[in-house]
């Protein structure tokens, strides 16, 4: 019988192996370096070194693990179970570099960076969003001027995961004036002069993940870490932001999937009111019940993207359906979890806080919900015969 959540053996193994490293390694550091406001990067370059969990979506050949976007979607709600914020710098090494780099980038860029971003000897991201173009990426004016055999690259780079730790960031940028979807995309490294970091932001939530701007003043690129085609990034870009938003969706399940365990534990184990376990009464069950079915429906449709998401095809209206759908529910199951712990949910001694401050960020990132409407609608309405 096919099991849409474990479709092969691998995937089970796979899920398995997350399971125990979200819950003996990840879930104990959680809480300290959320309150230092400090990615454990040591542990993420484990992730590579020693638990062999980069490259789970690229062929074997060049080091990876050959699997799919399902194989993704659970190692990022497991994970997330634990620790929303590390595996958000977690998806932006894993998803917005390496999967981005291999599926985008020619084999002499797969020689250079894929063996050191596998093992973690070295941390990398992806710039895209600006300071005033996040949604509206093509209007970003970070501009690679052609000199010769190089690029000089100048402009701004705004909420970038990982930017004060990585070596290595796919770059977009325009490369044509003339035309909004003129871009194209390059490899950057950390100690290229002219490259900086900027600000770290104090954030509301994700507070291990760093989010910093990189600054590109003259930075000198060379030819040959241009990806692809000048001016032909926008399809890898479009295609790459599937797989992000389907992963950003699976983040939203594990939170869900953790609050919901919090909180039926706490309503009919810990917690009583009038002599009675708070899961006796029929509000507490209407928000616990809410929330599983909400968070059952959102798992599903997740999944059921997956299957249909691959590098060789466009998956825009589901990815963006399933994105749109697991991040409001997340929102809703968290909230809902603090209402079940009442004030002891208001505190940092129970995890429901992080799990909602955490869960907001994801319908922000990778497009916002308000982006994934207009989406989906274009969809639909192209669709039309």
């Amino acid at each position: 019988m096919f099991n849409l959540y474990e479709p092969t053996e691998s995937h089970s193994a796979l899920r398995k192996l997350a399971q125990d490293l979200a819950r003996g390694v990840l879930e104990p550091q959680a809480k300290e370096y959320d309150e230092k406001e400090t990615l454990n990067e040591s542990l993420l370059r484990r992730m590579g070194s020693e638990y062999n969990l980069f490259g789970i979506t690229i062929p074997e050949q060049v080091g990876g693990h050959g699997l799919d976007a399902t194989a993704s979607v659970i190692v990022h709600e497991e994970f997330a179970a634990a620790d929303p914020a590390f595996t958000l710098s977690y998806l932006a090494h894993e998803v917005l570099f390496v999967n981005n780099l291999y599926y985008s980038a020619q084999p002499a860029l797969h020689a250079k960076y894929l063996p050191p971003v596998l093992d973690g000897r070295a941390l990398a991201g992806m710039a895209m969003s600006e300071p005033g173009a996040g949604t509206d990426v093509l209007g970003m004016t970070t501009f690679a001027e052609k000199k010769g055999d190089r690029y000089i690259l100048n402009g701004v780079k705004q909420w970038i995961t990982n930017g004060n730790c990585g070596s290595y960031f796919i770059v977009y940028a325009r490369t044509d004036k003339t035309s909004r979807t003129g871009i194209s995309s390059f490899v950057v490294e950390r100690d290229f002069k002219g490259f900086s970091v900027g600000k770290k932001e104090i954030k509301m939530g994700m507070k291990q993940s760093p989010t910093c701007q990189l600054i590109f003043e003259d930075v000198e690129v060379p030819e040959e870490n241009r990806i692809g085609e000048e001016n032909g990034a926008l399809l890898h870009m479009m295609r790459n932001l599937e797989i992000e938003r389907l992963t950003l969706a699976a983040m939203s399940l594990g939170i869900a999937r953790r609050a919901i365990d919090e909180m039926v534990r706490y309503a009919s184990r810990e917690r009583k009111a009038f002599g009675k376990y708070l899961s006796e009464f029929g509000q507490i069950q209407q928000l616990i019940a809410e929330s599983y079915a909400r968070y059952r429906a959102s798992r599903a449709l997740v999944y059921e993207t997956a299957l249909r998401v691959r590098p060789d095809r466009r998956e825009s209206l589901s990815a963006a359906a399933a994105k749109l759908s697991a991040t409001q529910m997340a929102e809703f199951v968290a909230r809902s979890a603090i209402q079940v712990f009442g004030g002891y949910g208001y505190t940092r001694e129970y995890p429901v806080e992080k799990l909602l401050r955490d869960a907001i960020l994801l319908s922000i990132g990778g497009g916002t919900n308000e982006a994934m409407q207009k989406n989906i609608m274009k969809d639909l309405r192209d669709s039309l015969q």
